[in-house]
């Protein structure tokens, strides 16, 4: 619910109700009021509303409208004192967004009338929004047919530095027409299109199995505006939409907003169908129950000894590729035995010295000449074409993931690609491979699939899924540069009197760059969701939590769902068994990041390898 800043609100409404947004049913006032005088002078009239429908429908890459200016401009500055005096904001992060949001503002009728006048034009505001005079136009600007009144659905958001919101169509229960109404700050001030926060629509395609989704890059990103209203139909597989991150912040500009939709009409309503129309197709949050992997089978299958030694041709072979400590046999055995206890385990140092040397400075070489790299972009978001050339494509969907692969060529490949395609197409896939996972981890590998992804700030990401019916063993290899540290003189003194040195020692103990958790692009697994929950609402489980094979025992009561979070790091790998129906995903890469996050990412399918006695 709309939360009142220092104010205590209604007894039984507890603060877990804000975890999400309320689908409350509120009489709307019964007063003569004439909303339209709310509005912006001749939006109501026919000229104008002709004028929108026609836009409307030939708009694309799917049906929608823009009004320029919906309301009085005196009354939505009133709002916006309102907002930020008188409303809390809390900040929510979820695998597909980062967002400074209100409760819902249908909430707003529960409050006491001292709370209530506090607002008196947000409420002025929002029960125009859902006026019966204000549908109609709706309607008939869209066609989209009776609308509700009493069932409200709208909140307050404040896109700061960093926030996001991706991919996705909106469908949701009975959510018809989606809106968003621009407030940004400061007031009077133009948005500037490289601050970010643009709203982009993604034009569809048809995908392998025949059903529509988004291309991998939009076609239409409009930039908000003061007082601006932007409207479209909810359809699943085609209403496809985000907002970039913004970029700038701390300053006073940030991206506020309200933003909501209007139902279908609700029993008792003018309008009402008791027998809605069951979609044709899944929506984006349907779409989001497996990841669809596509898998390469082993031809043999009986000839691993998960308890023996790794056969000497074996070690022959990786020898060439991974650190020599990770193939001797005690090292190998202790570590089987924990991953055996944890079902997962982190190995530093992985890939050899000597290929290390020729892998990390080329990575960072990549970034500077495909302009990714932080001082290239100052924190900028760059074009959806960086970085997507030569061996590398952008692979989507984006309503399910975006990164680039490293895809066959016949140019040629600089020093990093052609490791890289090493790694993906011999090594992992290798049989001496394969032997070597099965001893570590006491499981045999049936099949495989194992790509090189790269990850581009401002840009990429994967959302949550999950394999409901059968356990994978996850082996990713982080192969992101760190931040180089700057060396400073150790006899250099601050005016406080501490040297340079010592200030470097006191910053050395915080985490920096990706490890800080401020970049995103960290690996998450999650507890299996609730059928009922909306897969949008569960939490990222950020850096600043928890960490993989934590043993600080603190929990942390606000992210119990949260099993694994893994940082982005260089030559480490890391093994995992996820259990069926575990989601797993990226963090968005925010474009503060100082370059991209590359990863060798496998999965496998694995078959358990039964004792003696159980054989018996």
């Amino acid at each position: 619910m709309a939360h009142v800043r220092e104010r205590s609100l209604s007894p039984e409404l507890s603060s877990d109700s804000l975890l999400k947004r309320l689908k409350t049913t509120h009489s709307p006032s019964t007063s003569t009021v004439d909303h339209r005088l709310r509005f912006y002078p001749g939006l109501f009239g026919p000229e104008n509303v002709q004028q929108l429908h026609q836009a409307y429908a030939g708009s694309e890459p799917f049906k929608y409208a823009i009004v320029e200016k919906l309301f009085q401009d005196d009354l939505l500055k009133n709002v916006k004192d309102e907002c930020m005096k008188e409303l809390s904001f809390t900040e929510k992060e979820t695998d597909i967004y980062k967002v400074n949001q209100t409760g819902d503002l249908a909430s707003l009728s529960y409050l006491s009338e001292a709370q209530l006048a506090l607002f008196p034009n947000l409420l002025a505001l929002r029960d125009a929004l859902y006026s019966s005079e204000f549908r109609k136009f709706i309607q008939a600007v869209t066609g989209c047919g009776p609308l509700s009144g009493t069932k409200q659905d709208m909140s307050v958001n404040s896109y700061t530095q960093g926030c996001h919101l991706l991919n996705h169509d909106d469908v949701i229960g009975t959510r018809r027409v989606s809106y968003i109404l621009y407030m940004p700050l400061p007031y009077g001030q133009e948005w500037q299109k490289e601050w970010g926060g643009a709203l982009e629509l993604y034009p569809v395609q048809t995908g392998a199995d025949g059903i529509p989704e988004p291309e991998a890059a939009p076609c239409k990103a409009i930039p908000p505006s003061w007082n601006q209203f932007i409207f479209f139909e909810v359809q699943p597989g085609k209403s496809f939409h985000s907002v970039e991150e913004v970029v700038v912040g701390g300053d006073g500009r940030e991206r506020l907003s309200i933003s909501g939709w209007f139902h279908v009409a609700q029993e008792g309503e003018e309008g009402y169908q008791a027998d809605q129309a069951v979609p044709e197709l899944k929506s984006s949050r349907e779409q989001l129950t497996s990841s669809s992997t596509t898998f390469v089978a082993y031809p043999d299958l009986e000839s691993l000894y998960p308890d023996g030694p790794l056969r000497r041709e074996y070690i022959s072979y990786l020898s060439k590729f991974l650190n020599p400590v990770y193939l001797q046999t005690r090292t190998m055995k202790a570590l089987m035995a924990r991953f055996v206890v944890e079902s997962s385990i982190e190995l530093h140092h992985f890939l050899s010295a000597s290929l290390v040397s020729k892998l990390e400075p080329d990575l960072r070489r990549a970034d500077q000449a495909d302009g990714l790299d932080g001082e290239t972009r100052q924190g900028r978001i760059p074009p959806h074409t960086a970085g997507v050339s030569g061996a590398w494509s952008a692979r989507g969907p984006p309503h399910k993931w975006r990164y680039c692969t490293l895809q066959k060529t016949t140019e040629p490949l600089c020093e990093s690609d052609t490791i890289l395609r090493q790694l993906q197409d011999e090594v992992f896939p290798s049989d001496a491979f394969r032997a070597w996972l099965s001893i570590m981890t006491k499981l045999v590998p049936l099949s495989y699939a194992v790509e090189a992804r790269r990850f581009r700030p401002g840009l990429d990401y994967t959302l949550a899924t999950s394999e409901g019916d059968e356990s994978r063993l996850d082996v990713v290899l982080g192969l992101t540069p760190q931040v180089e540290v700057v060396e400073v003189e150790e006899n250099e003194t601050r005016s406080n009197g501490k040297s340079k040195a010592d200030e470097k020692d006191e910053e050395d103990e915080k985490p920096h760059g990706w490890q800080a958790g401020e970049w995103g692009g960290w690996e998450c697994y999650m507890a299996p969701h609730d059928e009922d929950d909306d897969p949008a609402v569960y939490r990222s489980g950020s850096s600043k939590n928890h960490q993989v094979n934590d043993t600080s025992g603190d929990d942390g009561d606000d992210d119990e769902s949260t099993l694994l979070t893994i940082q982005p790091s260089f030559n480490r790998l890391l093994l995992v068994l996820r259990d069926e129906g575990v989601m797993r995903f990226v963090k968005y890469v925010s474009a503060a990041a100082a370059g991209s996050r590359w990863d060798i990412c496998a999965e496998f399918n694995v078959g358990m390898v039964q004792d003696d006695e159980e054989d018996s």
